[in-house]
């Protein structure tokens, strides 16, 4: 039977991202794909531990719980093993009960081609070169480099996004990086009254937001928030973008260059999305991070 998921967000996750794989992975590099095959086919019925994403994941799915019969969150696999090897990853799928049921196993090639297929909004993965190819095709993807897959104590899902080369296109941090801080201030603060152009977490954020207004503004399941370099006078070109796309966020903070780290663990993130490499390798320790390589920090 044919089914469109254009109604629904749809997260696209890799195996790697989902279950911890660094035993079978480490046996891929020492002795090869076959060795790995054999390692995979022995174990298939050895449920996996849970990976870095998998917190995040299994509290997005919650969200069908709350929408009943209006299930609108749809997590699609995407590997890079084959249909044979991914059999324990569907194994363990089933062992810890995660309503996934559609994949693609590549056999060793780059998924990142289904991604449109499949309607996805949203592509988290370890393979830095899969997700570069995600946001070449228009979707919002991330490198995910936390050393742990921490999670929130309470039910609500809580994301923290960067803002410019993020939520944001990168010509205000263009103009950072070649000219100082000065002019960007100076150029922002000129701007003020002109919207920003979008990067690539913006549909994702909007897709959210369209989450979020399923339900009373006090029961929303889901909370966002701005996490920004940026301090006054540079904040109201930011304000009024959001207003301008019709987006709302919920908390805003603006840190005039201070650490990010101690104000996602108050704000209990459950998941980080910035571009640039020393703002994720700070809070990776602490909090599920996704480094977003968009933009002129990672040219």
């Amino acid at each position: 039977m044919s089914q469109n998921l254009n109604d629904r967000l749809v997260i696209a996750i890799s195996s790697r991202a989902l279950f911890n794989l660094d035993d079978s992975h480490r046996v891929y590099q020492s002795e090869g794909l076959e060795a790995y095959s054999a390692y995979q086919v022995a174990r298939e019925e050895e449920p996996l531990e849970p990976g870095e994403a998998f917190p995040l994941v299994q509290k997005m799915l919650r969200l069908n719980d709350r929408l009943g019969e209006d299930s609108r969150v749809e997590v699609v696999l995407l590997s890079r093993n084959s249909a044979d090897t991914g059999l324990r990853v569907f194994n363990s799928i089933q062992h810890y009960e995660l309503p996934i049921s559609r994949a693609a196993f590549c056999g060793g090639e780059s998924p990142w081609r289904y991604i449109n297929a499949f309607g996805c909004q949203l592509f988290l993965s370890n393979e830095a070169e899969d997700v570069r190819y995600a946001l070449d095709c228009g979707v919002a993807a991330a490198t995910l480099v936390s050393s742990k897959g921490g999670a929130s104590n309470n039910d609500q899902l809580r994301f923290a996004f960067d803002g410019d080369a993020v939520i944001f296109s990168d010509e205000a941090e263009r103009v950072y990086k070649r000219d100082g801080l000065e002019a960007f201030t100076a150029s922002e603060k000129a701007a003020a009254r002109d919207p920003l152009a979008g990067g690539p977490f913006k549909p994702f954020l909007a897709a959210l937001q369209r989450l979020q207004q399923a339900f009373p503004a006090s029961e929303a399941p889901i909370r966002t928030a701005l996490v920004t370099a940026r301090s006054a006078p540079a904040h109201e070109r930011v304000i009024r973008t959001l207003r301008a796309w019709n987006i709302r966020i919920d908390e805003s903070i603006f840190l005039g260059g201070l650490n990010k780290t101690e104000f996602l663990r108050a704000y209990q993130a459950d998941v980080f999305f910035d571009d640039q490499p020393a703002h994720c390798a700070s809070a990776a320790t602490h909090i599920a991070t996704g480094h977003v390589p968009h933009g002129i920090a990672n040219a």
